[in-house]
C-alpha cells in the first residue's frame, strides 16, 4: 500500500471484520482470533500506557511483528505450523487473514513492508541450505548466531517474484525500509565487522554508515524518514575486543550489553542515547520523533527478564511500560502513533511460547 495512504482506524477494522481488506490482500476471510488480555487492576494501572490490550497469535514462537504503512496489516516471523525454525507470515491487525510468505526453506528474520509497493523485504538462509541452520552452543553462555548464509530478499505480498538484494559471503540481515520506500538500512559483516549499511530498495547504491568496532544492529527509520535508531555494543578493553573478535570468527555475538544510538538518515550526526549498562535492544521511534520505545533487562540483576521501556531522545525520562511477563520485546508504533505492537511471553501455555500483542497507546 502507498506510503501516503490514510491510516485505517483500528476500531473500524475490527467492527467490519476486515473483509474488504482481506479481499484486497487476497486472503480468505476468517473469524478474527484476537482476544482481550485480562489484567488485574494493579497491573492495568502499572501498564497504563497500554489500553485495550489484545493477543493476536496463540502458540509457537511469534516475534518481530511490524506494521504496514497504513496500519492495517502486520508482517512477522514465527516458528509454528510444523516448521523447525522461523518463517515469514502476514496477518491483519486483528490477527485474521494469516498467510505464509517465505519459501519454507532455511531460517528467516526481519521482514518489513516496502511503502508504495505491494512488496516486503526479509532475510533468509535458504540459498545456503533448505534445512534450518544449527542452533548455537549455549554451554559457554548466551550468544546470538550470525549466520553467514543470511541474505536480504524482496518479494511480492503473496510471496512470489522473489528477488535477491544482497550478494555477500557473510551476514546480511536486520533490514528496515524507509517510509518513502526508497532505501533499506541493514546490518552486514561484509567488511569484517557488524556495521550498518544503506542501499536503495533494489539493492543498488550501497554505502557504509558505521565503522566503529562492535555490533551495530537492529536499525529502524523514524516515521518521518529523517532519523535512524539502532542498538550497539562497542568493546573497549583489550579483553573485550579479543572476546568479541573470537566469537565473531565463529559467527556469534554475546549481547550482554547494548545501548541505543541515533543517527541522521544519511549516517551523519551519530549520538548515543542511553548508558544503562544493560542489554537494551529493539528500539523504535515514536512518530513524534522525541521518544524511543525499546526492550531491556535493566531492571533484572540476573539479566534474564526483559520489559518495554520508553525514553526521550536526549536520554531523559526513562519509563518502564510492561510488567506482566518475563519477556517483552520488538515494539513498534503505528504511523499515527495510536497503536503499539510487541512480542511477549505473556499468557504462554508452554515454556518458550511467544505471541504477538496489540495495544492502543495511551499518553
Amino acid at each position: 500500500m502507498a506510503s501516503g495512504s490514510r491510516p485505517v482506524d483500528r476500531r473500524t477494522l475490527l467492527k467490519l471484520g476486515l473483509g474488504a481488506v482481506a479481499l484486497a490482500a487476497g486472503c480468505t476471510g476468517q473469524r478474527a482470533p484476537a482476544r482481550p488480555v485480562e489484567r488485574d487492576p494493579v497491573l492495568r494501572e502499572r501498564e497504563r500506557h497500554l489500553a485495550n490490550l489484545q493477543q493476536l497469535t496463540f502458540g509457537g514462537q511469534n516475534a518481530e511483528a511490524y506494521f504496514s504503512p497504513d496500519g492495517s496489516r502486520l508482517i512477522f516471523q514465527a516458528t509454528r505450523d510444523g516448521f523447525a525454525c522461523d518463517q515469514i507470515y502476514m496477518m491483519h491487525v486483528d490477527g485474521s487473514g494469516l498467510r505464509l510468505l517465505s519459501t519454507e526453506g532455511g531460517r528467516t528474520t526481519c521482514a518489513f513492508f516496502v511503502p508504495g509497493q505491494d512488496r516486503f523485504i526479509y532475510a533468509s538462509t535458504h540459498l545456503g541450505s533448505a534445512a534450518c541452520p544449527p542452533r548455537p552452543d549455549m554451554s559457554g553462555g548466551y550468544v546470538w548466531p550470525i549466520y553467514p548464509d543470511y541474505e536480504i530478499f524482496s518479494a511480492a505480498l503473496d510471496g512470489s517474484d522473489l528477488r535477491r538484494l544482497t550478494h555477500n559471503a557473510g551476514y546480511d540481515a536486520e533490514g528496515a525500509v524507509s517510509p518513502d520506500g526508497k532505501r533499506i538500512v541493514f546490518t552486514s559483516l561484509r567488511e569484517g565487522d557488524l556495521d550498518l549499511y544503506l542501499m536503495d530498495v533494489d539493492g543498488s547504491n550501497l554505502r557504509r554508515l558505521t565503522d566503529r568496532l562492535g555490533y551495530d544492529g537492529g536499525p529502524f527509520f523514524s516515521w518521518d524518514g529523517r532519523t535512524i535508531v539502532y542498538r550497539a555494543w562497542h568493546p573497549r578493553t583489550p579483553g573485550e575486543i579479543t572476546a568479541y573478535r573470537d566469537l565473531l570468527a565463529r559467527h556469534l555475538v554475546r549481547p550482554r550489553q547494548m545501548e541505543l544510538f541515533l543517527m541522521d538518515a544519511d549516517g551523519g550526526n551519530i549520538r548515543q542515547v542511553t548508558d544503562l549498562g544493560a542489554a537494551s535492544f529493539a528500539p523504535f521511534l515514536h512518530p513524534d520523533g522525541k521518544r524511543i520505545i525499546f526492550s531491556s533487562n535493566l531492571h533484572d540483576p540476573i539479566g534474564r527478564s526483559f520489559a518495554l521501556y520508553l525514553i526521550r531522545t536526549d536520554g531523559t525520562h526513562l519509563t518502564r511500560l510492561t510488567y506482566g511477563e518475563p519477556f517483552a520485546g520488538f515494539p513498534m508504533f503505528s504511523r499515527d502513533g495510536r497503536l503499539l505492537v510487541f512480542a511477549s511471553h505473556r499468557n504462554q501455555q508452554v515454556p518458550g511460547e511467544m505471541n504477538i500483542f496489540l495495544a492502543d497507546w495511551a499518553d
